[in-house]
């Protein structure tokens, strides 16, 4: 099930997204939230008559640095022995169509497309065997970073935590398993000219390393989002680009940057 968060005439609600086409897709509004049990209302709206938010509001969204080999290489940077983690602010989160706003503190930003895992329950000290009960899908991401800022402060909550830096969407898929997961086509490209282009499987650390490690240390909460680190082709944006990360089996991002202010 793919399932989306929206807004019509000023209303928040969830949806199962149906269809095939883009241009025939429909939601069928749901009847609570997907972190618990629910119903399909039945009621359905045309996708193209809704705008479409961030698939969930995450307590905390936990990134993993480095988790591709090439990337971290085109960087200058050693591979890490072990999972390399730090946060993203819940304020930095949009969703599909939003704006990414260029931050005046910075000269040089960069697109890091990421498969992204949402939490579906309460969990702390995951045992490996049980990783698959605690997902509640996957979706699209986005890890926009002030190269510049990054180098020069060494730690990352500027660079990587500003407004509008974790661009998510374009809704949660349900459906995949965590061996299919661990083995999807990641692209990205800006102005529609590819920038990006790997596969899950080339990951450092699995998704289930990356759950296991950071469970261990704190608890995550129903919505709360594991960026699961970028393939190599990372490179700079400008303002008016259209930046598009494409996950197979999920869908497209698209977002467009702007200048702040």
């Amino acid at each position: 099930m793919r399932i989306a968060r929206f807004s019509i005439d000023g209303n928040v609600a969830f949806g199962a997204v149906e269809g095939d086409k883009q241009d025939e897709l429909v939601l069928d509004i749901i009847k609570g939230i997907p972190f618990a049990d629910f119903e399909l209302s039945g009621t359905k709206v045309p996708l193209s008559k809704v705008r479409l938010l961030p698939p969930v509001l995450p307590n905390k969204v936990v990134a993993y640095g480095r988790n591709y080999a090439e990337h971290a290489e085109e960087l200058g940077n050693e591979v890490p022995d072990a999972p390399f983690a730090f946060f993203k602010p819940s304020t930095s989160v949009i969703g599909p169509g939003d704006e990414i706003q260029y931050p005046p503190f910075s000269q040089d930003l960069h697109h890091e497309a990421e498969l992204a895992v949402v939490i579906g329950r309460m969990c702390r000290e995951v045992p490996r065997e049980r990783v698959a009960d605690v997902i509640l899908g996957y979706t699209c991401a986005n890890d926009v970073t002030a190269r510049d800022v990054q180098r020069r402060e060494k730690q990352w909550a500027r660079a990587k935590g500003f407004d509008t830096s974790c661009p998510l969407g374009p809704w949660v898929e349900t459906d995949l398993d965590l061996a299919t997961a661990s083995d999807l086509t990641i692209q990205l490209t800006v102005n529609g000219e590819q920038r990006q282009l790997g596969r899950t499987s080339e990951m450092i650390h699995s998704i289930a390393d990356l759950i296991v490690n950071i469970t261990e240390a704190m608890t995550l909460l129903p919505g709360d989002v594991i960026l699961t680190g970028t393939p190599a082709g990372v490179g700079p944006l400008s303002v008016g680009d259209e930046v598009a990360v494409t996950i197979e089996g999920i869908g497209t991002l698209t977002n467009k940057v702007v200048k702040r202010g």
